[in-house]
């Protein structure tokens, strides 16, 4: 690279004479050249000895604890379903007697007069008839208690909302898990596509050089040779449309996995497909492990929940308390006349319920009529249940029973291709032929992979319908 002298000199060499504000400008811009040129080469060499981030391998079940770690729908599910738990908590606590321990000190302006009914003494009754004394002390643990046919419906409401909570994360779960293989499988069937269409394309190169030798040669027209080249031209496109899905469906999953989605990454190769279960044993795991039917079923129980918490306000509620510590004139274990203070007292209240307004009335009303609509969503879901098992299994078994037939479409596919291209080669077909050989394998080849990412898609749905995974 030229040195600033060198840039320099060639620039007097070409400008000649100059004034000298003329050549201090000169010098200087030259400088700067030198400079920027110097930058360049350390900035390219930094940039050759940059290594490209390694790329991982990431598993169909990393992928789908790296998602449930991501997703913010299942981090809601989640959050919601740990709430209801300490709902649940905070219910049943409810049902146990609270303790706390009061304390509280009281003045009151004194009338003059003495008091006669207080404790032994010389005592100046208070101003205010509802205080005991001038000064009153109260330290004390109180035991409070609460019974009532309310407290035990309001728990079993929470219990119910747990479980319906627990459902709806399982429910979410299993729809993430649904989303991450079907983009987990996508990705690898659109790799498996882009080398597809590059071994296209290279078969495509391939007969167009065939067809300009044959045309050098006379043996074919000028039309071979402009047939060839336009399919390779297409290939060309589709190669690179296959580069740009296969990248969209990249980015889509790594949303899911990484926190920068432009993380570079690998997916683990597909292995043979699993065994389709039998129709019976997915039918006996899929009652028994169906979300939306247990949330649904919760839903009912906690309707039936709200109705006993709506009634129970026609009964009474008894109220127990104990208290035990001091309430006197001294802060003191003991006051005038050795009288002791501390001691302790016992209440209990029954409140019975006459008249409301017809409130409590219109509460029952009102949770009847949530509690026939979580009826309805039950029944509701056992009918979607039992038609997305028959819709599932056979979208299974059909995809299942493709898979054959598409591994012997593109044998047979390859075969012909192979054989008309000889046929081509000695003279005894067509162009047209050969380029419709050429279409059919990548055809065969491209619905192969689709076949086997719809088969995997169904055979994890059928998985997530039974509870398998």
């Amino acid at each position: 690279m030229p040195s600033a002298s060198a840039s320099l000199k060639v620039a007097y060499l070409v400008f000649g004479d100059m004034s000298r504000m003329d050549r201090n400008l000169l010098s200087f811009v030259a400088g700067a050249l030198a400079l920027i040129s110097a930058g360049s080469l350390a900035g390219t060499s930094f940039a050759q000895e940059a290594k490209p981030a390694s790329a991982v391998v990431i598993s169909l079940a990393e992928a789908i604890h790296r998602a449930q770690q991501n997703e913010p729908a299942f981090a809601s599910a989640l959050a919601a379903k740990k709430s209801a738990n300490i709902d649940r908590y905070l219910a049943k606590a409810s049902l146990l007697p609270s303790a706390i321990y009061h304390n509280q000190m009281i003045y009151t302006e004194p009338n003059g007069k003495i008091n006669p009914t207080a404790q032994p003494g010389t005592q100046v009754a208070p101003v205010f008839i509802a205080n005991n004394a001038v000064h009153e002390y109260i330290s004390q643990a109180s035991i409070n208690e609460t019974v009532g046919l309310k407290q035990f419906a309001d728990a079993a409401v929470a219990s119910a909302n747990a479980a319906r909570a627990t459902a709806e994360l399982e429910i979410a779960r299993r729809g993430l898990i649904s989303s991450v293989v079907n983009l987990y499988y996508s990705v690898s069937a659109s790799e498996t596509k882009q080398r597809l269409l590059a071994e296209a394309l290279r078969e495509a190169e391939s007969f167009t050089d065939v067809t300009q030798k044959r045309e050098a040669a006379r043996e074919v027209a000028h039309a071979d040779v402009v047939k060839a080249q336009l399919v390779q031209q297409q290939r060309q496109r589709d190669l690179s449309d296959a580069a740009l899905a296969a990248d969209k469906a990249r980015l889509e999953l790594a949303v899911l996995l990484f926190p920068d989605p432009r993380t570079p990454y690998l997916t683990e190769a597909a292995g043979p497909p699993g065994p389709l279960p039998t129709r019976d044993e997915v039918n006996r795991l899929a009652a028994n492990h169906n979300p939306e039917i247990r949330s649904a079923l919760a839903e009912v129980q906690a309707g039936n929940a709200g109705v006993r918490s709506a009634r129970a306000a026609y009964f009474p509620d008894l109220a127990l308390n104990f208290s035990y510590g001091i309430d006197a004139p001294q802060f003191a274990e003991y006051g005038p006349s050795d009288v002791r203070n501390i001691g302790y007292s016992i209440t209990g209240t029954i409140d019975i319920p006459l008249w409301d307004w017809f409130s409590t009335q219109k509460r029952i009303k009102q949770s009847e009529i949530r509690r026939d609509v979580a009826k309805v969503t039950l029944t509701a879901s056992q009918r979607k249940l039992i038609a997305t098992l028959e819709e599932a299994y056979a979208e299974a078994t059909a995809s299942q029973g493709q898979l054959d037939l598409l591994d012997l479409s593109v044998r047979t596919a390859g075969e012909s291709l192979r054989l008309t291209k000889l046929r081509y080669s000695a003279g005894e077909a067509t162009a047209l032929e050969v380029v419709d050989a050429q279409t059919a394998y990548l055809s065969a080849g491209t619905a192969r992979e689709d076949g086997a990412v719809r088969y995997q898609t169904a055979l994890a749905e059928l998985q997530l319908l039974s509870g398998t995974l």
